[in-house]
């Protein structure tokens, strides 16, 4: 599933965001939202989150177990 609606993510959800520094490489960080960043509900790159480990970025995509 994409990160586009904000609809789907909520604290605690296991994402892979995309930081500002690896938009280039797409690499992805995978961790655990702490805090939802963007107000709209819907945003075409991704909503930015901020992790529990204090990173933000954009969610790429999210992890289902």
């Amino acid at each position: 599933m994409n990160g586009q609606n904000r609809s789907d993510i909520y604290p605690g959800l296991e994402v892979d965001i995309i930081l500002k520094k690896d938009q280039r490489s797409g690499k992805l960080t995978r961790g655990f939202v702490k805090d939802l960043l963007t107000s709209s509900a819907y945003h075409s790159r991704g909503i930015k989150v901020r992790l529990e480990d204090g990173q933000v970025g954009r969610v790429a995509e999210i992890v289902e177990d």
